[in-house]
């Protein structure tokens, strides 16, 4: 299933990270939306598969429900129960990601991953940090989950990024309609192109999607859009994707031009 995303001028973010160094040129600000259509077994940000707001809880910082038990006392639905230990356990079939225990909580234990922001709250933030794009050549990268998610929030925000000189970027694994691929990297100076496997039956068994969408749309991506520069990459997966016989396989069968070496591809 291929996530719609929220509609308007407004997106779920989980997270903002300033000065990264990785993910195009210069120093940039990462942002982070939350909804993906995969499930990768190695995902290194799962707070951020889900379409919608969540309370996560670290049980080592609680500091118990009797000596504290704020949490429990700001909740409307009464979500919050003690726990065999003395601490607390969130009853998932009752909470409804409102936050209020997150906000209550003194030892930040509890913590809301995903808030809405619109284009223009979003962009204020970045450009707090305008001075070291100016100077580095940095610019905003959109990541995720991935930014197919929230195509009309992801498009809008290119756009008024680049109308404010910022250079632009995306992180996608490319699944999704190829009206969200385009209308997004019609606004990309740069796109960064998961492919984690080119066999079907491996690809899916790991991240649980077809890779059949993924392949045609970088195929679309690369006649439509031959401006634009694509940085395949290739995530190294011990027990997936890094044995000599998996790799002589993804070379033999690849049907885009590969160019670069192990872990990453320029097309």
């Amino acid at each position: 299933m291929i996530c719609s995303g929220h509609k308007g001028s407004s997106g779920l973010i989980f997270n903002i990270q300033r000065f990264s160094l990785h993910d195009g040129p210069g120093i940039r600000d990462l942002i982070f939306l939350k909804g993906c259509a995969s499930r990768c077994k190695w995902c290194s940000n799962p707070e951020s598969q889900n379409a919608f707001p969540e309370i996560a809880y670290n049980h080592q910082r609680c500091i118990g429900i009797i000596e504290c038990g704020l949490c429990g006392e700001v909740c409307p639905v009464d979500a919050i129960k003690k726990s065999p230990g003395g601490k607390i356990k969130i009853d998932r079939r009752l909470c409804t990601n409102c936050g209020r225990c997150a906000e209550a909580c003194a030892a930040s234990a509890l913590k809301l991953f995903g808030a809405f922001m619109s284009v223009d709250e979003v962009l204020s933030v970045i450009e707090e940090d305008s001075a070291f794009y100016w100077r580095s050549g940095g610019g905003i990268t959109i990541s995720g989950g991935d930014p197919l998610s929230q195509p009309e929030f992801v498009q809008e925000l290119l756009r008024d990024g680049r109308a404010r000189g910022l250079d632009t970027a995306i992180e996608t694994s490319g699944y999704g309609y190829w009206e969200d691929v385009s209308r997004i990297c019609k606004y990309a100076n740069l796109v960064f192109y998961d492919i984690k496997c080119l066999d079907p039956k491996r690809h899916k068994a790991f991240t649980g999607i077809s890779n059949e969408l993924i392949l045609e749309n970088i195929s679309k991506l690369s006649l439509q859009f031959p401006q634009t520069p694509i940085v395949v990459r290739t995530p190294v997966i011990p027990g997936f994707n890094d044995s000599a016989q998996i790799s002589q396989g993804f070379l033999k069968s690849a049907t885009i031009p590969v160019i670069a070496s192990d872990s990453e591809a320029i097309f």
